[in-house]
């Protein structure tokens, strides 16, 4: 009898009241008041005033035509139900206030399930903030930031915090601070995202077992930073004159990185490692960059395979007393600027390549060094290293580079502008 009840309940339909309710300019407040669980609001275009409060889970619809702006005033919208969608809107006007983090909307801790989706988002101190949400969405938005001068002051686009299982797919995030910003959370998956003009494209701080995958970040200053995190995936993604970084893993362990394309124009350091272990860099693109890779702090253990180095002013900067092989299971990596030759035909150098000699060391603790660069001395002592690989002073080998680099293909719709 007790197993018919519970079963009778879980199959019954929504409540009788709940259903679509058309609501005009001015009428948001009444409507809110009375709607139901399950109930569908449908707002005509127009403006109107927030902030608003959802706290029963329902469907605010904007239909692309309605603007809510909050006066300045705290978050937009927030959400405290669980299943509620907010979609179709325009959402301008939070406040500015860190603390509270004012959001064009914020889903709270008890907002499990949310969809925020097909919404533009503009001038608001934060984006969208995902505060301890569990299983929520946000897709398919447009948001754009401040603009003021002082970028760590603006907030984030999406703010991700302890909420595992959230998936934030397809936005285009532009201005503000970092596009997506991730503290204490897991299981996320960030995919498919649009990312210009601020400080850092994705940003991680404790944050594990979750994927960063194809998305496009520009002119940033850094494109994907992962920090204080293990077993990320970071996969598929595009870095395009992001000004110091393209990847960058700090205290970073037991991650992926396979299959980025990151394409210097004046960039730093197309991947940057510090104090990071056991990962797995492979099969990934590096161009055009002051340094292809950067390895420091004892970083150790990490697997560099099928990954090209193509027209880095440095390919490598490692400083080490020990020699860090670069290859596996007779398999390296392609660098643009080894000269080598393959004699028997099977797609590997005939002689390993050592990217960095003792010259290269001196420069990097003493850059004045640099004005002898041209001096018989440093040729000599360069060509000797060069002749006999016994003097080199450690550092990494690949003792089977490849003599071709793998291509990755920028998204169809790339174009450097975002447009």
């Amino acid at each position: 009898m007790r197993l018919a009840l519970v079963i009778s309940l879980a199959l019954a339909p929504l409540p009788l009241w709940a259903g679509e309710i058309t609501v005009a300019p001015g009428g948001l407040t009444a409507a809110l008041a009375e709607a139901q669980d399950g109930d569908v609001l449908r707002l005509e275009p127009g403006a109107y005033a927030g902030p608003i409060v959802l706290d029963r889970s329902l469907t605010l619809d904007g239909g692309g035509a309605a603007h809510i702006d909050g006066g300045g005033n705290g978050s937009v919208i927030t959400v405290t139900a669980e299943d509620v969608t907010v979609q179709g809107l325009t959402i301008t006007g939070s406040g500015d206030d860190h603390e509270t983090i004012d959001s064009g909307v914020q889903l709270t801790k008890t907002a499990h399930g949310a969809v925020v989706r097909d919404n533009i988002l503009r001038g608001n101190l934060y984006g969208i903030d995902i505060h301890g949400a569990r299983n929520s969405t946000v897709e398919n938005n447009i948001i754009e930031g401040q603009q003021h001068d002082k970028m760590n002051r603006r907030g984030n686009g999406v703010y991700v915090w302890n909420a595992p299982g959230a998936v934030v797919t397809g936005n285009d995030i532009r201005w503000g601070r970092d596009g997506i910003f991730v503290n204490s959370s897991k299981k996320n998956s960030f995919t498919r995202n649009r990312f210009r003009d601020l400080r850092f494209g994705v940003h991680y701080m404790y944050a594990n077992q979750s994927e960063v995958s194809d998305n496009i970040s520009i002119g940033n200053h850094l494109g994907y930073a992962v920090m204080y995190s293990t077993r990320v995936t970071v996969t598929g993604n595009l870095s395009v004159d992001d000004r110091d970084h393209g990847v960058m893993l700090n205290y970073t362990n037991d991650s992926v990185i396979t299959g980025n394309l990151v394409r210097g124009g004046g960039t730093e350091k197309c991947a940057f490692l510090y104090n990071s272990h056991k990962n797995r860099f492979e099969n990934n693109r590096f161009e055009a960059c002051e340094i292809g890779i950067h390895f420091t702090a004892g970083s150790d253990r990490n697997r560099i395979v099928g990954n090209a180095f193509i027209g880095n002013q440095t390919q490598v900067k490692y400083v080490s007393t020990k020699w860090d092989e670069w290859s596996e299971d007779g398999r390296g990596n392609y660098w643009s600027d080894f000269v080598a030759y393959d004699l028997n035909g099977d797609g590997l150098a005939d002689t390993p390549y050592r990217p960095n000699d003792a010259m290269d060391h001196v420069l990097w603790t003493q850059p004045s060094a640099k004005l002898l660069l041209g001096s018989p001395a440093v040729q000599l002592v360069r060509w000797s290293q060069s002749a006999f690989p016994a003097l080199l002073p450690g550092g990494v080998v690949d003792s089977h580079a490849l003599m071709r680099p793998i291509e990755i293909t920028p998204p169809q719709d790339f174009t450097e502008e975002g447009s």
